[in-house]
This record gives C-alpha cells, sequence and structure tokens, in this order.
C-alpha cells in the first residue's frame, strides 16, 4: 500500500524503509550507494561528542557528507548535555541537516560511559541532554535541522521505559523517534521484542521508527503492522546488500517482490563501493576495511570462502579487484 512521505524538518522522505547507523559499515561511500540504489534515508556512524576527538581522522571521516544526497543525518553520542550541545552546533556548521542522538548503542565502551543506552538509566539526564541538544540545533538552524533520538526499549526486561522517554523527547522537541526492540541488557542476543514499540507508537504523535530483527520483506511488513510504527530500520542486513532499502520499499507497497539482483549488478555495485572505499580511506587502509565488506556481499555463494582466503592476501587495490573481477567472471561464466 503507498503511503505518503514521512515528514521530517523540511524533508520528504519517500522511501520508509531507513539504513540504521553502524559503526565501520555506514560511512559516507556505503551511504552515498545505499541512497544511489533507492534509500532515501541512512544515517552515519556513531560520532563523538568530545571536542577533543573532532579533529582526528577517525572522527572527521565520520561526520564527512561532501556530495551525500540529503538529509545528511550525523548520529552524535556522549553523556555530557553541553558537549553534546557543542556537537550539534560543530555538525549542523559542518553541513548536518539531522542531528539523531544515540542513546540505544549497548556497547561496553559507551555504556561504561554512561552514554548511549546506559542513559536510559537517568531520565533527568536524557531530558537535560534533549533540551540542549534541541536549543542548540534551534539557535544554529531554526527549524531547518530536526533532532532526533534512537534508543532501546529500556534498561532491562524490569525498567522498559522507552513509552516515558518517547513522551518526554516530545515534549522538548524531538521530531522522530527510533526504537530498537531489545534492551541495553539483552545487547544483541535473543529476539527483538515489538510490544513496546507499539506501546511507544500510541504514546506519542511524532513519527516511530521500528528497528531490530528487520531481515526481510515480511518480516517489515509484520512488524509495521504490530507496531504501527511509521517507517522501519535495517540494520545487519543491510551489510553487502545496499539495494535491500529499495526491495523493501517496493514489497511494502506493491506486495510484490523485485528479482534478486542479477550477479552482473551485484559486481558493478561491488566495484563502484570498493572504488570509492579506496578514495576515502587511501590505499592501505581502503584493502584492510573493504574486506568486510568484500566478504558481506559475496556471503552464501559458492566459491566465496576461498575467495576470502585471497583478499586476506591481497595488499594493494588493485589485487583486491582483480580477485572480486576473477570471482565473478567464474560465476558469470559457470
Amino acid at each position: 500500500m503507498k503511503r505518503p512521505p514521512l515528514k521530517l524538518g523540511p524533508y520528504r522522505i519517500e522511501n520508509r524503509v531507513f539504513i540504521a547507523p553502524m559503526a565501520g559499515v555506514t560511512d559516507r561511500p556505503f551511504r552515498q550507494l545505499c541512497k544511489r540504489l533507492g534509500a532515501d534515508y541512512a544515517v552515519g556512524e556513531m560520532a563523538a561528542s568530545n571536542a577533543l576527538l573532532w579533529a582526528t581522522e577517525k572522527t572527521s571521516r565520520r561526520v564527512n557528507h561532501d556530495g551525500e544526497p540529503s538529509p545528511k543525518a550525523v548520529q552524535i553520542a556522549g553523556a555530557d548535555p553541553a558537549m553534546l550541545a557543542q556537537a550539534t552546533r560543530f555538525n549542523i556548521l559542518r553541513g548536518a541537516e539531522v542531528i539523531d542522538i544515540n542513546m540505544g548503542c549497548p556497547a561496553k565502551k559507551v555504556c561504561h560511559k554512561a552514554a548511549g543506552s546506559a542513559l536510559l538509566q537517568d531520565e533527568a539526564l536524557v531530558a537535560e541532554i534533549l533540551r540542549q541538544v534541541v536549543g542548540s540545533a534551534r539557535e544554529v538552524a531554526g527549524d531547518r535541522v530536526p533532532v532526533t533520538l534512537k534508543i532501546r526499549t529500556g534498561w532491562d526486561h524490569s525498567h522498559r521505559n522507552a513509552p516515558r522517554i518517547a513522551r518526554l523527547a516530545e515534549e522538548l522537541g524531538i521530531a522522530m523517534l527510533t526504537v530498537h526492540g531489545r534492551t541495553r541488557e539483552d545487547k544483541f542476543m535473543g529476539e527483538a521484542e515489538y510490544d513496546t514499540i507499539a506501546e511507544v507508537k500510541s504514546a506519542v504523535g511524532i513519527p516511530v521508527v521500528a528497528n531490530g530483527d528487520i531481515t526481510t520483506a515480511e518480516r517489515a511488513a509484520a512488524v509495521l503492522a504490530h507496531t504501527g510504527a511509521d517507517a522501519v530500520m535495517i540494520g545487519r542486513a543491510a551489510q553487502g546488500r545496499p539495494w535491500i532499502s529499495r526491495h523493501i520499499h517496493h514489497f511494502l507497497e506493491t506486495g510484490q517482490h523485485l528479482p534478486d539482483p542479477t550477479e552482473a549488478s551485484v559486481r558493478q555495485w561491488l566495484r563502484d563501493h570498493l572504488l570509492d572505499h579506496y578514495a576515502f580511506y587511501g590505499e592501505a587502509g581502503g584493502v584492510r576495511s573493504a574486506r568486510k565488506h568484500i566478504g558481506w556481499y559475496l556471503r552464501g555463494l559458492p566459491g566465496s570462502k576461498t575467495l576470502r582466503q585471497l583478499i586476506l592476501a591481497a595488499e594493494t587495490p588493485q589485487a583486491q579487484l582483480a580477485q572480486v573481477d576473477a570471482f565473478f567472471e567464474d560465476a558469470l561464466a559457470a
């Protein structure tokens, strides 16, 4: 069933199948390819709010949106309201068009700093962060740069406070809320649950995005029906499948599946991705960090295990591309 575009600040988002922020995955080359292949909304990797880290190569890359189609969404993380407000200003002045606050990451290196999903334990601190970040965005850009929030259902199974956090967020000016269907305690274990997301949707009037274990078009349709959510966000299922947003969107609108991409198409998209990746990270860093992407693209294909071993041995972009090309030439000739 065709739905009207989702309104997010000044933006109208046709495709309601979003790409989630993932460290080491949703960098600029990957986001650009996802958008080229049909995604309308993809959030960048989580960036630090600490100003001391802004000049580092890692953070500079994470907030680089040069040439990316709008809306350009930057996710910030931290536990200090003033630092997060400062990071908001910094990123807007660098071209960010959406600021997303991370209160959903369960990683120890984030939670040990009382950031990410650890913040859900302290609702007063959550309120102050939202107040200062929204205020900073409005001071710099008026209503031009919406602030969004990503959370989990709660800290643990006894403290699923997402509906309260959602109402607080709406009151303080958050424009859209994404809820991952696990608690912080769950990390990524077990199965996501969607009842709490349905409660959140019933509690607020702002758009709500459902996230967690959405790997197929059928699961996306079922989650939307169960929760009443306005959109879904795809995480790990998008790894090596930058076309997934378009395919799920097509199914949600028509009830029909698009054909799987041909091997020739996958080969071309992977090559385009790799060339952009090498240009973004440099030859040495690009070859190392591209290995996981190649593995994801080829996952499940005959002969891919042997190719992975060859890719690990490749030390230059040219050698890596040659191995990819040889694999697909053999596959296409079979």
